[in-house]
């Protein structure tokens, strides 16, 4: 009883011990996990202060980034700005200077006109005391014819024994040949020096015109070209079977080479603006790239659209310059379209508005209606702008159009006299042609192709070879004038004059030239002989 009593007592001391050695355990884990709890929490503040440190490290840095880069743009843009003031202020103060060199310009030229005007005056009043002169010559020839035809009738009544009535008759018939002969030499002498002084002025009028007004010369073909970024877009261009190619030629009514040079397109017509509005799309086609036939149509109407609105500007413009006010808007829109027309590589509404300007500064100069001339010069060759579109010459043309829009009859008259079609019924017409020759025929306005030039100046040496008499003939000038020598013993002065004439009209019948050809027919004789 007691062996049992003890066993069971100890095993519930040995059951005690191992709870209290369990529970000692457990206290144990617990305070060793709570500090390797503690040691990691701290870890973990520990990095998180390491990575807010090195966050706001790498803010600063950024921020001094930002900062740097700020004050690099701004001097940048500083920079820029004070280049841009520089060069604003370099180009005024070049406005400035030409402003100021074209001032000096016209004050010298006023300086020079009231020399001129001076010089005018003084030669006038010499002319006005030689005629003065010349009265009193012939009042002082007169009063000596009386008195000697008083001394005459004296002395024929006592030698010849003729009645007064009789030596009257005969004095008078002799001192009427007299004054006749003299009063014609004086004639012919006043005519020849009226003759002389009317070309020198002339001469110094026109000059003074041309001195005035000078005009860029612009020269144009019949194709234009259009430069590719690559080969590549040449067959964009073309399309799928030709389908793009054709679509463009269509719309725009030219003809497109391709093939004939790398990297280049080559647009040919007749038509300027077709030629321009073709040129137009074509390039906005490349930049945008897309390229189909209904992008083609839609493009091909837009450069349409911006054609128009280019030939109304330049319309508005060439009349702005001109001076010329009161014009219908539809003439100004036809006059606009002679910026896409040319004639003999001269840009016809360039020439227009110098013929405007040159029939304006002649007629000024000869106290002629100006306006009526400048309004003249610049509508004279308006039928050239839809020449291709209705029949006819552009003179008659041009004058439906002025009578349509109820222009002036000295301005229809102008356009229609120009090229000598009708008569000229004002001076300013005459003055119109004039302005219109001397901007067509000074050098460089006006070209032509070489092989055309060659058969000009062969036609022209031809057509004068052909008439009886004449010797050689030379093409000179451009093929504005034709020297012809004759042989003196078949051609004589007054044949020299008509074969001129023959000649002239000849070379009107037979050929097509810009402005005039003057015909100068040479005849010399010579004696030659030796002294021994």
């Amino acid at each position: 009883m007691l062996n049992s009593f003890v066993g069971l007592l100890g095993v519930q001391i040995s059951t005690a011990v191992l709870v209290v050695a369990i529970l000692g355990c457990v206290i144990v884990g617990a305070v060793v996990g709570i500090l390797i709890f503690r040691a990691i929490v701290i870890k973990k503040i520990n990095n998180a202060k390491n990575s807010a440190s090195s966050i706001i490290e790498d803010a600063h840095l950024e921020a001094k980034t930002i900062v740097k880069e700020a004050r690099l743009s701004a001097q940048e843009e500083s920079l820029k700005i004070k280049t841009e003031t520089e060069n604003e202020l370099k180009e005024r103060r070049i406005e400035m200077e030409k402003l100021n060199s074209r001032f000096l310009e016209r004050e010298e030229f006023i300086n020079n006109k009231e020399q001129s005007l001076e010089k005018k005056s003084e030669a006038l009043d010499n002319y006005k005391e030689k005629l003065e002169n010349q009265e009193k010559k012939l009042n002082n020839r007169q009063d000596e014819l009386e008195k000697k035809s008083g001394e005459i009738v004296k002395e024929l009544e006592k030698v010849a024994g003729l009645s007064r009535e009789e030596a009257k008759e005969k004095l008078v018939a002799q001192i009427s040949d007299e004054a006749k002969h003299d009063s014609a030499l004086k004639l012919r002498e006043i005519e020849q020096e009226l003759k002389d002084n009317s070309h020198k002025l002339a001469t110094e009028i026109i000059s003074n015109a041309i001195q005035k007004y000078s005009a860029d010369l612009t020269s144009e073909t019949t194709v234009s070209t259009i430069d590719l970024p690559n080969d590549d877009m040449k067959g964009r261009l073309i399309g799928r079977e030709g389908r793009n190619i054709k679509a463009i030629e269509m719309a725009t009514g030219v003809d497109l080479i391709i093939d004939d040079t790398p990297e280049t397109i080559v647009i040919s017509g007749f038509d300027p603006i077709r030629r321009e509005v073709a040129r137009i799309a074509i390039t906005k086609l490349i930049q945008d790239g897309r390229i189909h036939p209904a992008r083609i149509e839609e493009t091909v109407a837009k450069a349409r659209k911006d054609i128009e609105r280019e030939i109304k500007e330049a319309g508005e413009s060439a009349v702005l310059e001109t001076g010329i006010i009161g014009m219908h808007p539809e003439l100004v829109k036809t006059l606009g379209r002679l910026k896409y027309r040319t004639s003999y590589g001269q840009n016809v509404l360039k020439h227009s508005i110098e013929v405007s300007f040159i029939a304006g500064m002649l007629a000024s100069e000869l106290g002629c209606d100006e306006m009526v001339a400048r309004r003249g010069g610049l509508l004279h060759d308006v039928g050239k702008a839809v020449d291709h579109e209705v029949e006819g010459t552009h003179v008659s043309i041009g004058t439906q159009l002025a009578r349509k829009y109820k222009e002036n009859e000295k301005v229809i008259n102008c356009i229609e006299a120009h090229h000598g079609d009708v008569e000229f019924s004002c001076v300013e017409a005459v003055l119109v042609q004039a302005a219109d020759t001397i901007s067509s025929a000074r050098p460089g306005a006006r070209r032509e192709s070489i092989e055309n030039y060659v058969k000009r100046l062969e036609k022209l040496e031809q057509i004068a070879s052909g008439f009886a008499g004449v010797e050689k003939a030379y093409a000179i000038q451009a093929g504005r004038e034709i020297r012809v020598i004759v042989k003196p013993e078949e051609i004589s002065d007054d044949q020299a004059m008509l074969l001129a004439r023959d000649i002239a009209k000849k070379i009107e019948e037979e050929m097509e030239y810009p402005g005039q050809i003057k015909v100068n027919v040479i005849r010399e004789s010579r004696a030659v002989d030796y002294a021994k």
